[in-house]
């Protein structure tokens, strides 16, 4: 199993769901959020298909590259900043480096906020990085579901009929 950058983000949220979904367990489909998610992807900045362009890197997907700029466009439907955001594209700047891509910055966009939030990749963050992605292959390798978290964020995850299910 390869890291991405969906399993560098659920790693910052929650390790059970980063072994779900890693391992074929998806609820993404049943989820509102993910939809109002994928929407405001589609509908926020209609000119970027246009202007940037879409890559795959060892199989993660930048929906959002602008390659004369050297910047990852990343947007978030959250009404928070997030430190998975910030994690989840600096993974993509670890990704244009080690492809030979120098000195990419990203750009998370949050519209319903109005605001934005600049990303960088320096020397020192690699080493974290490649730490994420060593986490992301030990908890994805276990034969063991990690417990489920009690945190208030759960009730708006896509998991949380499948964690909170009371058993009969």
């Amino acid at each position: 199993m390869h890291a991405n950058a969906t399993l560098v983000n659920y790693l910052h949220l929650c390790h059970r769901k980063l072994w779900l979904h890693a391992n074929q367990i998806r609820m993404e489909h049943t989820s509102e959020a993910v939809a109002e998610g994928k929407q405001l992807h589609e509908h926020a900045y209609p000119q970027r298909a246009e202007r940037y362009r879409e890559i795959i890197l060892d199989g993660s997907k930048i929906d959002f590259y602008d390659p004369y700029d050297k910047v990852v466009h990343e947007i978030k439907k959250s009404d928070k900043l997030e430190h998975s955001h910030m994690a989840q594209v600096q993974f993509y700047l670890y990704l244009l480096r080690r492809n030979g891509i120098e000195g990419a910055t990203g750009l998370i966009e949050y519209p319903k906020l109005r605001q934005t939030q600049t990303v960088r990749l320096d020397d020192d963050d690699v080493p974290v990085v490649e730490a994420w992605v060593a986490d992301i292959e030990r908890i994805v390798s276990s034969d063991q579901c990690p417990e489920r978290i009690a945190k208030s964020k759960c009730r708006s995850c896509s998991y949380f009929d499948f964690c909170y299910a009371e058993e009969e």
